[in-house]
């Protein structure tokens, strides 16, 4: 396999998470959470293992006081382009009640998944729960699930993507640009999202 063309540039990436990193900051410390020289109240739960590189990278910019409690959630086994459905395989944190709770995670597709881990982390009552997603993908007949997502860096069409993080069976994660892989039968986005 090879990839067909890049989506999204490097630089596109880095420019686009920056912004989204100064924006979340911002609204954070506005609603009074993560400021220095108080008991961090910010909780950023990236979705591995996806999200790993535009969480590290979102971070950087963030100049927010906060814990990363990164959380396992199982949806796209092996070569599978479309969803299985979500399933939390580990490291959720169960005592979020009163912080501000920022999850992220590599793309936006059937909704299933950010929508178990929103109906999950809302049921402890955290003071704020907000999403950030790098990309947001169109679908023409709708997501299996609405999903309210505050921050999203790119939309994208219903294309299956890799890169930054994506993957295609546990490949092409390293990629720096987001391409679309050439080869893939069906639509969809990549295991692990």
């Amino acid at each position: 396999m090879r990839i067909a063309r890049v989506l999204i540039t490097r630089d596109q990436i880095a420019r686009r998470v920056e912004e989204l990193g100064h924006r979340i900051a911002a609204d954070l410390l506005a609603s009074g959470a993560g400021e220095p020289g108080v008991e961090p109240r910010v909780v950023l739960i990236p979705i591995l293992t996806g999200s790993l590189v535009f969480a590290a990278d979102l971070i950087r910019h963030m100049p927010v006081q906060m814990s990363i409690r990164p959380v396992t959630i199982s949806s796209y086994p092996g070569t599978s382009t479309t969803s299985q459905g979500a399933t939390i395989e580990g490291g959720l944190p169960t005592d979020l009640a009163g912080r501000h709770v920022l999850i992220v995670d590599d793309i936006l597709d059937s909704g299933r998944t950010l929508g178990l881990l929103r109906r999950v982390i809302e049921a402890q009552r955290p003071a704020s729960l907000r999403i950030a997603v790098l990309l947001n993908k169109h679908k023409p007949q709708g997501r299996d699930e609405h999903v309210e997502v505050e921050y999203s860096g790119f939309h994208i069409a219903d294309e299956f993507v890799v890169g930054y993080g994506l993957d295609y069976d546990g490949l092409w994660r390293n990629l720096p640009d987001i391409g679309v892989l050439d080869g893939v039968g069906g639509k969809g986005e990549g295991p692990g999202v």
